[in-house]
């Protein structure tokens, strides 16, 4: 798991680069949400004007790249998944008029997540541990005032654990609602 020490290193220096950063009007200060499609709970909060951290802990639909044929079949996995996000489209959203409470804009990410699959059978042979990847997206994230919340992402990142790594497609969808916020966003 070495490709895991680095990439907690990389998230760790991003995050002190950004503590001293000043708040702005665009980011929630920080949010809960409930999953509903991968089960489980999220939560943002802002590091800047257009960046925040968010980390989700929950069952998560996934490629398994232990399978001969990676993209035959996904599993549901319980998961730890972290996105640095800069959202780069706040001011274009406001100008058209458009809300941007609950983050609602796009952005890019650098992604991680670290999967923890159990024991499972592949061509019968017992296999456990977890997996990682870390990676590029970009995506976008809608909240309504009634809480509903969706975001979507895709990328691609290189996956590591009991296997040989390789790049392969990475793909979030993020259905639910926020239930708590801590209000700093003015677009509401």
């Amino acid at each position: 798991m070495n490709l895991l020490k680095h990439i907690t290193c990389v998230l760790l220096l991003i995050l002190s680069f950004q503590m001293n950063a000043q708040f702005g009007k665009n980011c929630e200060l920080r949010q809960m949400k409930i999953n509903l499609i991968n089960p489980g709970f999220e939560y943002e909060m802002a590091l800047g004007a257009n960046t925040t951290f968010d980390v989700k802990a929950g069952l998560q639909v996934a490629l398994d790249p232990l399978l001969p044929d990676v993209y035959e079949e996904l599993a549901f996995l319980p998961a730890v998944a972290a996105q640095y996000r800069y959202y780069y489209n706040f001011e274009s959203r406001q100008r058209k008029r458009r809300q941007i409470y609950g983050n609602s804009a796009n952005y890019i990410a650098p992604a991680a997540a670290v999967f923890f699959p159990g024991t499972r059978t592949i061509e019968n042979e017992i296999v456990k541990g977890a997996f990682c990847y870390a990676g590029l997206v970009t995506g976008l994230q809608r909240s309504y005032d009634s809480g509903f919340n969706f975001s979507f992402d895709v990328g691609a990142a290189y996956y590591a654990g009991q296997f040989e790594g390789a790049i392969y497609p990475v793909a979030n969808l993020s259905i639910g609602w926020i239930i708590s916020e801590k209000r700093w966003c003015v677009g509401r």
